[in-house]
């Protein structure tokens, strides 16, 4: 057990940290189109994703929203894919809304609903408030809130997200904690005060393709196998 007596309120990345947007997305596509890679079209979809970001975040392009952003890329990755004369704009915006419907890890509601036993945990999600509203709903994730950087406009890595959360809870940064299973999310976090756990999530790209994980010898505040073992760590 660690002792981290003065954080107060868990922050979650979702995407990958809770969420396993890889297989869903991969299963969602191939339900429709069963000769589609489903795996390699997940892939493509999400490449786009912070390419999109950045666009907002420099002010190449005014605020959108996450939903927006992937239906424009969905767009894209359909002519890619070879397969856009397939889907009229309903069937469009019902594979949109796939991000939505994400499966969780297998430890995450289980673990999440540990956590709740002694702090507020609540989402830090570049996702929009309504897909991850959506999502807690369909998943069964038991969120005490769910904030996402839509609240504030600033997608992570800006300080606006991390600082806007505390703020929100009339917290110093270092009484939050980000959980996430990427690195660069967590550096950005500590380097506005919040304190850090790192959850390891392996399949995250596919076997044997690792993520966005801490260099050598880079240590996060926590270090954890899954959320399970983060409430263990945590005495949950």
């Amino acid at each position: 057990m660690t002792t981290l007596p003065a954080v107060r309120l868990l922050a979650f990345d979702v995407f990958g940290t809770v969420v396993d947007w890889r297989g869903s997305i991969a299963r969602e596509i191939e339900a429709l189109e069963p000769k589609v890679d489903g795996a390699a079209f997940a892939d493509a979809w999400r490449g786009r994703y912070q390419p999109a970001m950045q666009q907002v975040r420099s002010g190449e392009r005014p605020w959108a929203n996450i939903d927006t952003l992937h239906r424009e890329n969905l767009d894209a990755v359909l002519d890619q894919f070879g397969i856009a004369d397939r889907f009229d704009e309903a069937a469009r915006r019902d594979l949109n809304k796939a991000w939505h419907r994400l499966s969780p890890w297998p430890d995450s509601v289980v673990g999440l609903s540990r956590l709740k036993s002694r702090f507020v945990v609540t989402t830090l999600s570049n996702g929009n408030v309504a897909l991850l509203t959506h999502m807690a709903k369909n998943a069964g994730l038991p969120w005490d809130c769910v904030i996402s950087a839509e609240t504030f406009r600033a997608y992570k890595p800006l300080p606006g997200a991390y600082l806007g959360l505390a703020s929100l809870f009339d917290l110093e940064p270092h009484e939050v904690m980000l959980c996430a299973a990427h690195a660069a999310d967590l550096r950005a976090a500590a380097a506005c005060g919040l304190r850090t756990a790192y959850i390891d999530r392996p399949l995250e790209f596919g076997a044997g393709q690792p993520g966005d994980i801490p260099a050598p010898g880079e240590r996060f505040d926590l270090m954890t196998r899954s959320i399970i073992d983060l409430a263990a760590q945590l005495g949950c």
